[in-house]
Parts: C-alpha cells; sequence; structure tokens
C-alpha cells in the first residue's frame, strides 16, 4: 500500500493487500438458516452437486454468456418477470459493464440452501478475465436467490448481492469508464475522465520503471481501479472506510505458491483522495511502488518478509528520482542522529496500519535502506536474486537467513549488523 501524510515522504509508501492463492479472496460467505415450506427446520442441502445446483448452473452459464455480449435481453431473461425493481437494477449493473473489454466471465456455484421445493440460496464465486491484462481470473462472491416459475420448470434469479461482508464490485458502484493507457488500463467510477487519464499516464511512466528494476518476466501491464470516494474504495476492498484513511493506493492479488504461479489477477487500487492530495513526484511514487508488487508477485510468498516486499517496491519507486536519503527517510533519519538505531530488520506487526504513523515510517524506510544497501554492496542482480531465494524457501522460518547466506554470502545477523552501520553512514 502507498500511505499517505501530509508532507512527508513515508507517506507515500503502504502494505500490499496479499493473499494465499487457496484462500478465498478478500469475499465471505452468506450462509442462511432457512425453513421448509412446512415452517419446520430443514436440514439445508449445501452441496454443489445437487439436481438444484445443476440447473442454477445452467441459468448462470446464459447470464454470462449475456455478458459477454451485452445481450440485454439474455441478461434479464433469467430474471424473475415479476421482479420489477431487480430487473431495473440488472439492466444497470450490465450497463455498468458496458466499457469493461472482458475476456471471460463464469460463475460457480459453491453451495446451495434449497427451501423447499421451489426456492433457494446459492453461495456463487463470480471469476472473470479483462481481455489483454489478467493472466488468472478476479473473483467476487455473490449470494443468489432463485425461484421456480409456478409450473414448476425454469428457475429465475430472485435476488442478486454481494455475499455478506464481501467486497462490492466497482461495477456495482456506478457505469465504469475505461481510459486504456500503453501499458495500463484504468477502470473509474464517479471520477473526471481528465484524472483517469492522469493516472493512466502516470501508470505508463510506472510499468517501464518497473521493468527496469525487476528483470524476470511479467505481464509489463496493470489494471488500475479508481472507486469515486475513500468510502467507495473500502466497499471495494470489503472493509471497513477508516482502514484506508491516509492510504494513496493498495495492491490486491494473491501470495504465489512458491511455483511461481499467479493466484488471482492483481489490481491497484487508487484512493482518489488521498491520491489527489499528491504531487506529481509523489503520484509516479505510489504507482511505481504498487506496479512493483503486481510485477514481483509470482516470486512474493508467505517466505517474504514485508521490509523485503516493501522495502524493495520502495526502491523500485526511488531507484531513478533525484532525492537524496535524507529526504526519502526522514523519519529514521531523525532517529539515527538522535542516537536511536533500530535493533533490528522492520518485523511484519510494524507495517500494520494502526502504528503510529512515525513508527510506521521508520518501517518503511528501513526496508527501502536494506534494499538500497545491498544493491549497493552486492549489486541489483544480488537484491533480485535473493528476493527470488527468500521466496522460494520451503517455509517462513529461515528463509532469510538461508537465502542471505546463500546470496550474499553473508547470514542475517551480520547483515543487519551492516545495516546499522549503513543507516549510520548515510543518516547520520
Amino acid at each position: 500500500m502507498a500511505r499517505l501524510a501530509p508532507l512527508r515522504p513515508p507517506a507515500w509508501r503502504g502494505r500490499p493487500r496479499t493473499r494465499r492463492a487457496a484462500a478465498a479472496p478478500l469475499l465471505g460467505l452468506l450462509l442462511a438458516g432457512l425453513l421448509s415450506a412446512g415452517g419446520c427446520a430443514a436440514a439445508p442441502d449445501r452441496t454443489a452437486d445437487s439436481a438444484t445446483a445443476r440447473q442454477i448452473t445452467d441459468v448462470l452459464d446464459r447470464r454470462a454468456a449475456a455478458v459477454l455480449h451485452q445481450d440485454t435481453a439474455g441478461y434479464l431473461d433469467v430474471v424473475d418477470p415479476d421482479a420489477a425493481a431487480l430487473r431495473t437494477a440488472q439492466r444497470t449493473e450490465l450497463a455498468a459493464l458496458a466499457q469493461v473489454p472482458l475476456r471471460s466471465w463464469t460463475y460457480t456455484v459453491k453451495a446451495v440452501t434449497e427451501r423447499g421445493a421451489d426456492r433457494a440460496t446459492a453461495d456463487v464465486e463470480l471469476a472473470y478475465r479483462v481481455a489483454g491484462f489478467d493472466t488468472a481470473p478476479a473473483t467476487a462472491r455473490r449470494t443468489l436467490e432463485v425461484a421456480r416459475d409456478g409450473s414448476g420448470g425454469s428457475w429465475y434469479l430472485t435476488a442478486d448481492r454481494p455475499a455478506k461482508d464481501a467486497a462490492v464490485p466497482l461495477w456495482d458502484q456506478g457505469p465504469v469508464v475505461v481510459v486504456h493507457g500503453t501499458h495500463s488500463l484504468v477502470l473509474g467510477v464517479g471520477r473526471p475522465a481528465k484524472e483517469l487519464r492522469e493516472i493512466a499516464e502516470t501508470a505508463d511512466h510506472a510499468v517501464p520503471a518497473v521493468s527496469a528494476a525487476w528483470p524476470d518476466p511479467w505481464a509489463a501491464r496493470a489494471v488500475y481501479l479508481v472507486p469515486a470516494s475513500t468510502e467507495d474504495m473500502a466497499r471495494l476492498l470489503g472493509s471497513s472506510d477508516g482502514s484506508y484513511r491516509g492510504i494513496a493506493a493498495v495492491t490486491t492479488g494473491a501470495v504465489s505458491s512458491g511455483e511461481g504461479q499467479p493466484g488471482l489477477a492483481d489490481r491497484v487500487v487508487v484512493n482518489p483522495e488521498a491520491y489527489a492530495t499528491l504531487g506529481t513526484f509523489g503520484r509516479r511514487v505510489v504507482l511505481t511502488h504498487e506496479t512493483t508488487h503486481v510485477a514481483t508477485r509470482t516470486a512474493t510468498t508467505a517466505a517474504t518478509p514485508l521490509w523485503l516486499s516493501e522495502g524493495f517496491a520502495d526502491w523500485a519507486a526511488y531507484r531513478r528520482e533525484d532525492r537524496t536519503a535524507d529526504e526519502i527517510a526522514p523519519e529514521l533519519a531523525t532517529a539515527v542522529r538522535a542516537r536511536d538505531l533500530p535493533a533490528a530488520l522492520p518485523l511484519d506487526d510494524d507495517f500494520a496500519f494502526d502504528r503510529d504513523a512515525d513508527e510506521l515510517a521508520r518501517a518503511y524506510e528501513g526496508g527501502w535502506l536494506a534494499c538500497a544497501l545491498i544493491a549497493g554492496e552486492w549489486g541489483e542482480d544480488a537484491l533480485t536474486d535473493l528476493y527470488r531465494a527468500v521466496g522460494a524457501h520451503g517455509g517462513r522460518e529461515g528463509a532469510v537467513d538461508t537465502a542471505m547466506e546463500k546470496v550474499l554470502g553473508v547470514g542475517e545477523r551480520e547483515f543487519t549488523t551492516r545495516w546499522r552501520d549503513y543507516l549510520a553512514d548515510r543518516l547520520g
């Protein structure tokens, strides 16, 4: 994430929202306790392989095809003909997607709770890919209610909403405006087209900068989401509004399993209110930092400490910028000059949202300077080699120490001593 605080470089940094590839993506399920037609408690059918589940899947397959073809009639064909409000909402939803270049759109029924013979609630995972950008799907969990028509034949949709405590997709927040950049695709809701174009231009600067810093193959393009407000950003990420105040941008995606395979599609989500307070330099740093997380995703695993993933993202963002260490790391510089050198590399907890702002800044600055030390003393290739080696470690314990011995020829303890000396030299 890129965190914002007035007039201070540390404000542009932050921690990415990451998920293990096998985990449910930022979303929850709505598990309804339902009654049978006779009013007695019934054991719900939670399987996704029942006859009802298969019939609902057929309905949703037709709906998915209508989305890809922008077929309004087909999209509404599976909606209850008597549900006027829902049909209006569904028509609006499909129209909101009109500009988004979709490569795929599929539904998977995860569980079904039947309410008698003619009604059911389904927990559904929506997976979609943006054409030209996504090599893995983005996902969203939905809760759908369906009912059979009076003759006991076709199933119709009677309700469609995000699952309980789930993220609210961008298209549910309003018509999506699409801006195509050279290396970017910006999807915005409720923001001026000029602002979205400026973000695309900045992203188009960020992507080549990231490729220059990260030599491994990656898509060299990214999708950037711009909701209307901080509140809408929180809804988009399935979190509370307060979590993102002062956060200029975040990156979402799935942490790799360590086998180099992507999990879920990465998205850079921009907080328009915080981002707007930055100047040209700050915006460039924010988007380069976040785009670095997209590029390094397949090499980032549960073994990768935040000081390395965030420090590398900052190193990539500042690598070609004309700024001194004092300007990039003012909080740590103040601490060093007060003879308050950190005793160890920043811990993951030091990057938590609820940390004191100065402490959080020092964590980011410390990670950046650790990566700058490696790049300066051992070389940039050694820095990227270390990043890969840590991520490829079988587990978290000992990953950094083992990788440092292999790549740098020193263990974590000796490196920490050199890092502390480096802080004193550059900031003292």
